[in-house]
């Protein structure tokens, strides 16, 4: 695979990633309707004819698949000429009396293939493109090679309130009633597209499912070339056996520390291992060099500016580095994950020929500082004011892999930290948001750890119910599938903590500790 279809695969990757994530989040089962008679009141045809503002309804036909009416519609801005392409799925039969709202991944707004879950758990569900057409950053730019900032606001957070506007709208048509809450669900880009919601226009969900968040774009995305320019100032690149041998270590060094050995570091940021260790080491063809364990020591802390002030949190211990610091050809050179080659091309450098391999620290210094100067506002989602969704009833769930390999948790915390700073404190803030930590588990929540499980459910049970999920249970399945392990894991700042006695693969002998 050459180096653009490597980068591809990168980008694909995330969009599937954030798209599993909301798919998992459903049970085979969906909620209890709200209306018993709720039937459509319309032919699915006649929602052509519905009249909204600046919209204009494609086709409304029946899905073959599932039986569900799929209408398309387009959204434009006047007069910038955009277009944002919405996709809604509406139940024929057993509509459950709510819509969801379904994120994307990635540069990619969403995807029609993110409907058809949970229009089958009853839902009326909504999607949207946000303006541009599949997963790279290109869009960002017109024609001219000028920032394209109507774009660039319809893939930050117009494009999913359009989509949610338009939904609940053709919802109401459709049954003649309104949903009586909604719901969004997404991961990665779809976590940070819930936050937004909740950020801007908090009267649009009830309850939203935030996975692996995406939020701090503007500091974390610049922060994933990070390992690239480490290598290449050190004109070191570090292979991948060497950092996975380094990952590895970390784990073994730090994986005992809650009392129980499982192949997991269950608080990393506890965890102080360092490379040096494995110098002279033989790992793979060549031997671990101290010029090795200073790359990857540097990886770990984090982006740095010239004078050594942190400009944002590096990659958990015992977590894969491969992802960031990736390496191809012979001799090795540096492979950057798509999505952040495309973010200093296209947003910073503007320009598509943009070459990483010149970036110096120096430089790479100036681009996060632009970054941060020109996209935190449109795009950086990490307002922890949240006072009108609160005050309106809004209840949001934010869970994160802590060896989360794109998306560093601590980026995550930062934010809960902030949230309880800004919203009254720790109880507070836990009425209506709960941050939970899985220990072990990457960016698509696999790993030797507990997978978080139910958390959608635990949602509509607070929104609807106002039973506040106390726990989540995360579970370990082997490779067919079945349940080998449970585990507790509690809302942050709660931790999970053995009882010393029992089965290790049993939740029920876990207990929550500050």
């Amino acid at each position: 695979m050459n180096p653009i279809s490597i980068v591809q695969a990168k980008r694909f990757a995330i969009v599937v990633t954030a798209f599993a994530v909301a798919v998992a989040a459903k049970g085979a089962e969906g909620p209890k309707p709200i209306f018993p008679d709720a039937t459509p009141v319309c032919p699915c045809e006649s929602l052509t004819k519905v009249s909204l503002p600046n919209t204009t309804i494609d086709s409304a036909t029946i899905d073959p698949t599932d039986g569900s009416c799929r209408v398309t519609a387009t959204v434009t801005h006047p007069p910038s000429g955009d277009r944002v392409k919405v996709w809604i799925a509406l139940p024929v039969q057993s509509w459950n009396g709510r819509f969801r709202g379904n994120g994307g991944g990635g540069f990619s707004g969403g995807s029609t293939n993110s409907l058809r879950g949970p229009a089958a758990m009853g839902f009326a569900a909504g999607a949207t493109d946000t303006g541009h057409e599949g997963g790279s950053g290109s869009f960002a730019l017109d024609a001219n090679g000028r920032l394209n900032w109507q774009s660039i606001r319809a893939n930050a957070y117009l494009g999913i309130h359009e989509m949610t506007v338009v939904g609940k709208a053709l919802t109401k048509e459709f049954y003649g009633k309104a949903p009586r809450y909604s719901y969004f669900v997404g991961g990665s880009t779809g976590g940070r597209q819930g936050l937004m919601e909740a950020q801007r226009f908090p009267e649009d969900y009830d309850g939203i499912l935030s996975g692996c968040p995406a939020i701090n774009w503007h500091k974390f995305v610049p922060s994933e070339m990070w390992p690239q320019v480490v290598m290449l100032a050190a004109k070191n690149f570090v292979p991948k056996a060497k950092l996975d041998a380094a990952a590895a270590a970390a784990i073994a060094a730090c994986d005992g520390a809650d009392g129980v050995t499982d192949g997991v570091i269950d608080d990393p940021g506890k965890c102080n291992y360092d490379p040096k260790a494995l110098v002279g080491a033989k790992v793979g063809d060549s031997t671990f060099t101290e010029a090795d364990a200073d790359v990857i020591r540097k990886i770990w802390e984090g982006p740095r500016t010239q004078n050594g002030a942190q400009l944002w949190y590096g990659l958990t211990r015992g977590t894969d580095l491969s992802a960031l610091a990736g390496t191809t050809g012979s001799p090795l050179t540096g492979r950057p994950l798509g999505i952040s080659l495309d973010w200093f091309r296209y947003f910073l450098a503007q320009d598509p020929k943009w070459d990483f391999t010149k970036l110096t620290p120096a430089g790479y210094e100036l681009l996060f500082a632009q970054s941060v100067e020109q996209y935190g506002a449109v795009i950086g989602t990490d307002n922890p004011d949240l006072t009108r969704f609160r005050d309106r009833g809004g209840k949001v769930i934010i869970y994160h892999g802590l060896a989360d390999e794109l998306i560093t948790s601590d980026g995550a915390i930062d934010y809960y930290k902030r949230l309880q700073k800004q919203m009254g404190g720790e109880e507070a803030t836990a009425r209506f948001t709960r941050l939970f930590l899985a220990p072990g588990v990457n960016h698509g929540f696999r790993g030797p750890g507990p997978t978080p499980t139910g958390h959608f459910e635990a949602l509509i049970k607070w929104v609807e119910e106002g039973k506040a999920p106390d726990k989540l249970i995360g579970e370990r399945r082997d490779k067919d599938g079945k349940v080998i392990g449970t585990r507790p894991l509690f809302p942050y700042p709660q931790v999970t903590k053995y009882k010393g006695s029992g089965s290790t693969e049993d939740a029920a002998n876990f207990v929550s500790e500050r």
